[in-house]
């Protein structure tokens, strides 16, 4: 996974992949985050739908 933006939502059905693959995501946004000297959140935004995002 790979991004060039703020933040990467995820749509997870499957409930054991939960834990895996909002970890992928944030493993993804790491170098950013410390990069621009911020933080990661992990928002719950919908149903089964998660929002990782750089927090600033």
């Amino acid at each position: 996974m790979t991004t060039h933006t703020d933040s990467i939502s995820l749509k997870i059905w499957d409930n054991s992949a939960i834990d895996h693959t909002i970890e992928a995501a944030i493993r993804d946004l790491t170098p950013r985050a410390a990069a621009e000297n911020c933080g990661i959140s992990v928002t719950l935004s919908g149903p089964k739908t998660f929002t990782v995002s750089l927090n600033r």
